[in-house]
C-alpha cells in the first residue's frame, strides 16, 4: 500500500464523467469539463438505475487499478455525470499513470 511522507495511507481522487447505457464498459481517456478541470471519461453498458451505473464504474475501476472493489468508494456525485471517486492505496500520481494510454 503507498503511503503518504507522513506514514499514513495515501489514497487517490479522481475526478470521472460516467456515460451509462453504453455498448460496452470502457474508459475513454482524460478530458476537461467545462470548467477546463481534468476528468476521466468513463461507459459503462449498465443503467443509472438503483445504483446499478455507479456499482459498474466501481468494478471497472478496481479492475483496470488492481486494487479490491472495496479500496473504490464514490465519494461525491453519487446522482450525477461527474463524480469524485477515491482509491485507497494508490497515489494520485500511480492511479493516472494506470489510467494514461488506455
Amino acid at each position: 500500500m503507498a503511503r503518504s511522507p507522513s506514514g499514513t495511507p495515501e489514497s487517490a481522487h479522481l475526478a470521472i464523467r460516467l456515460t451509462p447505457g453504453a455498448s460496452a464498459d470502457r474508459i475513454d481517456g482524460w478530458g476537461v469539463d467545462a470548467e477546463g478541470r481534468p476528468v476521466l471519461k468513463v461507459r459503462v453498458r449498465a443503467r443509472p438505475i438503483e445504483g446499478e451505473a455507479n456499482e459498474a464504474l466501481v468494478k471497472l475501476m478496481a479492475r483496470t487499478l488492481g486494487v479490491p472493489k472495496s479500496a473504490v468508494a464514490i465519494q461525491r456525485g453519487g446522482q450525477s455525470r461527474t463524480k469524485i471517486l477515491v482509491i485507497a492505496g494508490l497515489s494520485e500520481d500511480e492511479a493516472k499513470a494506470c489510467l494514461t494510454g488506455l
